[in-house]
């Protein structure tokens, strides 16, 4: 069946849907047949037209009237270039004074639009100008508040503190527990006995529960310590300071670095007063000793002793 219809189709193409001229009928304008580019009249001719017949000129008295006319178109013509040339000057006349008026104008307008801009610059410095001045003045005014204040206020604190020590003075002292006891002592700017009721009255520190400070454990081969001073301690910080110290033959402490290798707090003020502690120490004399002997203290801060 495929190939019937196949067949059939085929036959059908070839019968009805492959018509064409052979050769093709050309596609165009039809033009009229002639001889010349132009022409008159309603009979169209098959064949070329005869040549036109001349007619002679007339040449009776010619010669006066042909020189006439030649001066009187000599004159037209004289007349007319001259007219030409007037015209041509005027016109260039009227060119030059307008391309004049029209440079003139021109800088004109680029000598407004000059000052119109510069107007507009110095108008926009004179504003930049005033904002500076007006946030310069806003921010001093505030400066001047806020000094004024600060000044209010140590005035107040002042005066507080003048009528606290007045009032101290009249009572005989302060004191801020159930105590009988007047004075104080401390490192603050407010009045009280800083420490802890299980503290000792002469120690310096007052950090910590308690106690009798911070012992040291001193290493200088078989040399021993014969003056042990305890460093102060007025941080809140706790852990081991080991400090490198160099002593000489007397014993002196003559040299001392705090935060060797060992050191479990590198506290600056735990540093300090331990190294302050291993200078103050005495070790005994040894003239066997070299003169430069190397040793280590090392100062255990705890605040719960």
């Amino acid at each position: 069946m495929t190939s019937i219809i196949a067949v059939l189709m085929l036959i059908i193409m070839f019968l009805f849907g492959l018509t064409y001229l052979d050769p093709p009928e050309e596609y165009g304008i039809a033009v009229n047949f002639g001889t010349t580019d132009y022409g008159s009249g309603n009979q169209q001719p098959t064949e070329a037209l005869k040549p036109a017949t001349q007619s002679e000129p007339e040449t009776e008295n010619t010669e006066q009237p042909v020189e006439e006319v030649i001066e009187e178109v000599q004159e037209e013509v004289q007349e007319e270039v001259a007219e030409a040339s007037a015209a041509e000057e005027e016109v260039a006349e009227e060119v030059i004074t307008q391309a004049n008026e029209e440079a003139i104008a021109i800088k004109k307008k680029e000598e407004a639009k000059k000052r119109e801009e510069a107007e507009a610059k110095a108008e926009s410095e004179r504003k930049a100008e005033a904002e500076r001045k007006a946030e310069a003045e806003r921010k001093a005014e505030i400066e001047r508040k806020r000094i004024a204040e600060q000044q209010r206020i140590e005035k107040d604190r002042r005066e507080k503190e003048a009528k606290k020590k007045s009032l101290d003075a009249l009572m005989g002292g302060y004191s801020d527990d159930n105590g009988k006891a007047n004075g104080g002592e401390g490192d603050d700017n407010k009045a009280g006995d800083k420490g802890k009721v299980t503290g000792d009255p002469n120690a310096s520190g007052y950090y910590g529960i308690g106690g009798d400070g911070s012992g040291g454990n001193y290493r200088l081969g078989n040399r021993k310590a014969l003056n042990r001073p305890k460093p102060t301690y007025d941080c809140n910080e706790e852990g081991k300071v080991v400090v490198s110290i160099s002593v000489d033959q007397a014993g002196r402490v003559f040299a001392a670095q705090a935060g060797i290798k060992g050191t479990t707090n590198s506290a600056p003020c735990l540093l300090n007063r331990a190294k302050e502690a291993a200078l103050k120490t005495k070790f005994n004399a040894d003239s066997k000793a070299p003169e430069k002997q190397i040793g280590a203290i090392i100062y255990n801060f705890s605040l719960s002793e």
